[in-house]
Parts: C-alpha cells; structure tokens; sequence
C-alpha cells in the first residue's frame, strides 16, 4: 500500500528532502560508512537503517527478501517512528525557531 503522506506544495518536496538530510547529519544519525548523508545516498541509508531498526526490534525473522507483507502494521510504525521521530521533531524545533526570530524583527 502506498504512503498516502504528500507535500501540500509539490515544488517544495526536494527543499524538504534537502532540510532532511540537513537535520539527519546535524543531529549524527549513522552514515553506514558514508562521510555524511547526501541526497545521492539518502535512500540507501533509509534503507539500512529500516532494516537495523527491525533487526533491533526482533522483526527481522518476519522480513523474507525485502519484503514486508508478514509483518503487523504496529510493527512497521515502530520501524518508522524510530526512524523518523527524531528528524521530525528537530525539523519541527528548527522551523519554530525561525519564526520566532522572524516574528521578533520589527517591520
């Protein structure tokens, strides 16, 4: 089943896939032997942590080569919230930051 998630402004999708990969490296999330996470290595890096995180989990015997049908919808939001809980909440602290200080310059 498809991600039913969209950008609302579709041209902004690539600014916020670069604001991303910007918060994930400020923050130290593993590179897997790459010197910094960049747009060309983004997804393969997803997808390694995707699958250590369900390794972690004690998911991995439910995953037969790549794919994910076996496993319980519960289970793969574990997977996902480990994933992307702490890149969206630094986004989110980043973008309230910013409109704090823009709302505090006069006009």
């Amino acid at each position: 089943m498809r991600n039913k998630n969209r950008v609302l402004v579709p041209q902004a999708a690539s600014a916020l896939d670069l604001f991303k990969i910007e918060v994930a490296n400020e923050i130290g999330y593993p590179t897997f032997g790459h010197a910094a996470i960049t747009p060309e290595n983004y997804r393969d890096i997803l997808r390694r942590m995707k699958y250590e995180f369900a390794g972690e989990l004690g998911l991995d015997h439910l995953i037969r080569e790549g794919y994910w049908g076996d496993v319980p919808s519960r289970h793969c939001g574990a997977v996902g919230g480990r994933m992307g809980g702490k890149i969206g909440g630094n986004m989110v602290r980043r973008m309230i930051k910013f409109a704090e200080e823009q709302l505090s310059q006069p006009r």
